[in-house]
């Protein structure tokens, strides 16, 4: 997953299970936490003082009086124990993010750049990292590493080689993150778009804490999708789980983003990104409307047999869209997938609309270090 730079903190997995619990619950006091995960009293504070020496964990006001020492001090994660960068190449521009250790964005960058060369992006990336750095004050040894979204599925099974789309040639089966890692000085994380976005949504707190398992589509310049199986990233025994785009062939309508860019062009609209088809919502309601409905029918078969397959506690709908075109794709599928299970009595997911849309993508990447060295083994 990573190349030879080695992230800054490494933690047990009764450490990274404290976490864990942390980022799904949200803060607790060592009490709390010590019954949950079915620890000793003594082991808990010994761990947590040690935590709070690294700096992963910190203390909050306290919740009341105190029966014997300290036990009714909340524990929580720490912002300040480390930060991991997101990066992804967009057509003519790179896109980046920066979030601290609990998973908070604390910068966001974006920029020019048209260049099919990874060495060149991770040259610029390099360069623009320095420059925040030395604006912002953060520290560049605290960075736990990188993690680059990438618009392409795996080869031969290993991750850091990709088949990427002809925009970005220059990374298809080449050693990733290795090329990257050299130029960065740092660990590098490679991950399919979709799949980071899916990372990104699963870390929501009204997702983390409410499923074990999610399933993501990922509607952009393509179609992707992403599975969160027992609070782990799923990837498959080749590592494509999610590669819902061989669904939908090419040169055909495909359920994704450039799709509906293209037929707004079509429609006369001089528009170039989908970050302008917001401004047309309005005025090409009626286009919209038809789009949503086929969409909407073309994902029902997607989103059902995904469940049926992974039985998740929640679907997300995402991507590079306006909120309110994700709103009602998604409540248009929970009609139509409720209406095919009409006679099925078990549990059916409910479908939301992702509240971060694009930013998923480059989130997630950041989050990709994060997960790596803190999410234990066995996905809590």
């Amino acid at each position: 997953m990573m190349n030879r730079h080695r992230p800054q903190i490494l933690l047990t997995e009764q450490q990274k299970r404290i976490l864990w619990q942390l980022r799904i619950g949200g803060p607790m006091p060592r009490i709390q936490l010590a019954e949950t995960l079915g620890m000793n009293g003594a082991s808990m504070t010994r761990m947590t003082q040690q935590m709070i020496a690294l700096g992963v964990i910190e203390e909050q006001d306290s919740q009341g009086a105190a029966t014997r020492g300290r036990p009714m001090v909340p524990l929580a994660i720490s912002g300040h124990g480390g930060w991991a960068v997101g990066a992804t190449v967009h057509p003519g521009w790179l896109e980046l993010v920066l979030v601290d250790f609990s998973g908070k964005p604390l910068i966001r960058d974006s920029f020019q750049f048209d260049s099919p060369d990874p060495l060149v992006f991770a040259r610029t990336l390099d360069a623009r990292l320095r420059a925040l750095a030395a604006d912002h004050g953060f520290m560049r040894g605290r960075f736990l590493g990188v993690g680059v979204a990438v618009p392409g599925y795996r080869i031969r099974g290993d991750r850091n080689h990709r088949q990427v789309v002809d925009r970005l040639s220059g990374w298809s089966d080449v050693p990733l993150a290795e090329m990257l890692g050299d130029v960065l000085g740092m660990a590098v994380w490679i991950e399919n778009d979709a799949t980071a976005a899916a990372l990104a949504e699963f870390y929501q707190k009204d997702i983390i804490g409410r499923y074990r398992s999610v399933l993501v589509l990922f509607l952009g310049h393509g179609i992707g999708a992403g599975l969160i199986a027992e609070r782990d990233l799923f990837a498959g025994e080749h590592g494509n789980a999610g590669e819902v785009g061989r669904l939908f062939p090419t040169g055909q309508p495909r359920p994704s983003g450039i799709d509906l860019l293209h037929l707004l062009q079509a429609a006369g609209e001089a528009i170039e990104s989908l970050s302008e088809i917001d401004a047309l919502q309005v005025r090409q309601a009626p286009l919209i409307a038809d789009w949503i409905e086929r969409v909407a029918r073309q994902l029902e078969y997607a989103v059902i047999t995904g469940t049926v397959w992974l039985d998740p506690g929640a679907v997300v709908i995402s991507g590079a869209l306006p909120l309110a075109i994700l709103e009602r794709l998604a409540v248009r599928i929970d009609h139509l997938v409720a209406a095919r299970d009409a006679d099925y009595r078990g549990e059916i997911p409910k479908v939301h609309a992702s509240p971060i849309g694009s930013s998923a993508v480059v989130i997630g990447a950041a989050l990709a270090p994060i997960h790596a060295v803190t999410a234990p083994s066995n996905g809590g």
